[in-house]
């Protein structure tokens, strides 16, 4: 995988999708400022596809940071900070300028529907993380209330696992633990009015926080906002049009799903992974795109 070098700032780290850089400053051993340049890379079933999604990465920053103006969270974003390089301009529309955090090793994922892993769980064990859930419920049925379902953030190269509140209460400690709760679940259903209020049905999504230990007085329960929020690659957004008419298309998301149900019928996931016809790619960033207008207005 290769990245580009940019001026001011040195490359530590690159992910399935993002790239994280630190300012190139001989003189700051432990840098402040993170830059996380969003590409556009794909990926699918533990594979980095081919080809890219050229516009993907900004599609995906400009909705981060669109979501960032609207939740009553304090975020990451650091680009009001005269103490940070500059963000160079062949990145700029992709790439976010944040605090550097110590972040919480829980992914909180807030479930509105039952659908993906969920429900997979749901089929073997009537619940999912623990919490207990009516029967008889089908894949994509809506939960009468949202459900907070947390995800311990695995190291590099492990699978992320499920796991029960109270476990990551051991895992943050009880106060940590219930304001990642709390604040997750708050943030997801002012984010699902807004969505509904556009015509799209939030069905899921993870969040991920930190917290500054360089701000005086503050404790790992003040919880700050971090990575990306409510993207196309953190959550399930189903058109709700398409959603009350039903059929096998109810649950077509504004994400890469269309890439999965390609790579499921031309693939058997044995060796590598097959490049990506040209309509794949176009109609995956139109379903990107329509998200970003619809929720924003754009269009």
């Amino acid at each position: 995988m290769s990245t580009r070098a940019l001026p001011g700032w040195r490359h530590i780290y690159s992910g399935k999708v993002r790239d994280l850089y630190v300012p190139d400053r001989a003189d700051e051993r432990e840098p402040r400022h993170l830059l996380v340049v969003a590409s556009d890379r794909i990926s699918a079933f533990d594979h980095i596809l081919e080809p890219p999604i050229a516009g993907k990465g900004a599609v995906l920053t400009a909705l981060s940071r669109w979501w960032f103006d609207r939740i009553d969270v304090p975020n990451h974003l650091a680009d009001a900070d005269p103490a940070a390089p500059p963000v160079p301009d062949e990145v700029r529309d992709r790439a976010m300028l944040t605090r550097r955090l110590d972040m919480h090793p829980i992914e909180c994922v807030v479930r509105g529907a039952l659908t993906g892993s969920g429900y997979a769980e749901y089929v073997r064990t009537g619940a999912v993380c623990g919490i207990e859930l009516p029967a008889g419920l089908n894949d994509g049925d809506l939960l009468d209330e949202p459900i907070y379902t947390p995800a311990y953030k695995a190291p590099l190269g492990e699978h992320d696992e499920n796991i029960t509140f109270e476990r990551s209460a051991e895992l943050v400690g009880q106060a940590t633990a219930a304001a990642l709760r709390d604040t997750s679940l708050r943030i997801f259903s002012a984010a699902r009015e807004l969505a509904a209020a556009r015509g799209v049905i939030l069905a899921d999504t993870k969040f991920e926080f930190g917290w500054d230990a360089a701000v005086a007085g503050s404790a790992p329960a003040d919880l700050v906002l971090a990575d990306e929020v409510l993207t196309s690659d953190s959550s399930r957004y189903w058109d709700a049009e398409g959603y009350a008419v039903g059929g096998p298309d109810r649950l077509a998301s504004f994400d890469k799903q269309i890439v999965r149900n390609w790579l499921s019928a031309n693939w058997d996931r044995a060796g590598e992974p097959p490049v990506l016809p040209a309509d794949i790619v176009e109609r995956t960033l139109g379903r990107y795109r329509e998200l970003y207008d619809r929720l924003t207005g754009a269009a």
